[in-house]
């Protein structure tokens, strides 16, 4: 019986932007595309809430309409970009283990492959749920403060 070896038909994804030059099968390729698009989109989730706390909380003290409005869409349009992340982080993850059953074989998958979310998955979800609250919140902020302005356009 032949045994297969991991390291001979694996390719590195230590660099999912540069590997054009290397001779992959698709499904490589279409791992190492994942890989590079769930890098990118968390940390940009981050930096997208960073700077919608930074912006709501001059919008807070300011109390200004469009800047409310502004900082509520951006919080929706983050947990956007953190729910594409997630759910191509968990793409990749069963298209990895998909990738693993193909080279290890079903008898040697459980010994060499260890598949886990942890805690960093849960935190993801709580980080998606807390950005829609959170700009779901800030418009609502927006309403009132916009229907404030208009009674006192009134009187």
């Amino acid at each position: 019986m032949k045994k297969h070896s991991a390291r001979s038909k694996c390719f590195p994804l230590m660099n999912p932007f540069w590997y054009e030059n290397i001779n992959m099968t698709a499904s490589h390729k279409q791992l190492l595309n994942m890989h590079g698009t769930f890098v990118i989109l968390l940390p940009l989730s981050l930096i997208l809430m960073i700077f919608g706390g930074m912006t709501g909380f001059i919008s807070i003290l300011a109390r200004a309409y469009l800047l409310l409005l502004m900082t509520g869409w951006l919080f929706l349009f983050g947990g956007l970009v953190t729910l594409t992340g997630i759910s191509v982080y968990i793409a990749y993850s069963a298209a990895a283990f998909k990738e693993a059953l193909c080279l290890l074989g079903r008898n040697n998958l459980l010994e060499e492959v260890d598949i886990k979310f942890g805690w960093s998955l849960v935190l993801v979800w709580v980080s998606f749920i807390a950005e829609v609250l959170t700009g779901a919140a800030f418009l609502l902020a927006a309403r009132v403060v916009g229907l404030k302005q208009r009674r006192e356009q009134r009187i």
